[in-house]
């Protein structure tokens, strides 16, 4: 505790950038993940294809996607957020498509009686009652986008796992535990959050 009261900058700094690399890394994730859940909703084979695409992208071990991309992108941040979308792709669009297919077909039979176009129904009817399901999928993505991004030091990425990885090389417990407690904290505050704004949606749909 000591430790970290004195060096408070340097784990702020950390946990700033920790939450950049999550944030930008889930924006992107749910701007890719809503349209190809949308289609998949509609498609079975465009929900096979895409979660086998994705599937497949979440079952590469962390360390070999971030070494993989080397190549392409180098190290540093870009490497860590292409990462982390990568790995975020399955659990959204599996949510998004299974969200809408779970809307009951007599709302959507009464909005069409009410003369909603396609549009209209997926912007009005579909995806707000399919709002609590994505939600659940979000809080899932970002607890482990929260967790795999402390791993993403190894590629001079930045973030909370700066401070365990220098702690370990230099033996030093309590940059260890201020690295460790403060991205434990970040997961569990987001978690918290977003389960309290699935609940929230839950409600609201009923």
């Amino acid at each position: 505790m000591t430790w970290f009261v004195r060096n408070w900058d340097q784990v702020a700094i950390a946990l700033g950038q920790h939450v950049t690399i999550v944030l930008t890394a889930l924006v992107i994730a749910m701007a890719i993940a809503l349209p190809i859940g949308i289609a998949a909703a509609r498609s079975d084979r465009v929900y096979a294809i895409a979660l086998g695409i994705s599937g497949l992208l979440y079952t590469i071990p962390t360390l070999a996607f971030l070494a993989l991309l080397i190549p392409l992108v180098g190290l540093g941040r870009t490497n860590a957020i292409i990462a982390m979308v990568a790995f975020s792709l399955v659990v959204l669009i599996r949510n998004v498509a299974v969200g809408i297919r779970g809307v009951s077909p007599d709302v959507i039979d009464a909005a069409r009686g009410m003369g909603m176009d396609a549009g209209r129904l997926l912007l009005r009817i579909e995806l707000p009652l399919a709002a609590p399901v994505i939600v659940a999928g979000l809080r899932v993505a970002a607890v482990t986008v929260i967790s795999v991004t402390v791993v993403a030091a190894y590629v001079n990425a930045g973030g909370l796992g700066t401070l365990i990885f220098n702690g370990i090389a230099g033996d030093h417990a309590p940059k260890i535990w201020s690295g460790a407690l403060t991205a434990c904290a970040l997961a569990i505050a987001v978690d918290a959050a977003l389960a309290w704004i699935e609940r929230r949606l839950s409600m609201s749909g009923q």
